[in-house]
């Protein structure tokens, strides 16, 4: 399985941004899909997952209200949408993927840069 992320960018505080990943391979398999973040200095944090199946949704409290997760299951593909950005959004984001709900997340994306800043 192959996760390639795209969409980040240099935005100004207030503004938003839609983030893809897009799984691909013939053995592509997913329980749940998530975004993750790191910030220069700390350490890797949940932003948000969706079950694939089901739709489920959960986000990390400093993004409730601001980020949407959303998947296309006919293009096996995960959407972040990320609005009203602030300075503290800036990371690199990831995608991953895990194909059991009892497994790590196993597939990762490359990871895509976000910065926010006037």
């Amino acid at each position: 399985v192959q996760l390639q992320a795209s969409g980040g960018g240099l935005v100004q505080p207030g503004g938003s941004l839609r983030l893809s990943c897009a799984a691909s391979g013939r053995t592509f398999s997913s329980n749940t899909m998530a975004w993750f973040r790191q910030a220069p200095g700390k350490e890797r944090e949940i932003v948000a997952h969706i079950v694939w199946s089901s739709g489920t949704t959960y986000y990390a409290d400093s993004v409730k209200g601001r980020f949407a997760i959303s998947r296309d299951v006919a293009v096996n593909t995960v959407y972040l949408q990320m609005n009203s950005l602030k300075a503290e959004d800036t990371a690199i984001y990831y995608c991953a993927n895990k194909p059991r709900s009892s497994w790590p997340y196993n597939a990762w994306g490359q990871g895509t840069l976000v910065t926010v800043s006037s």
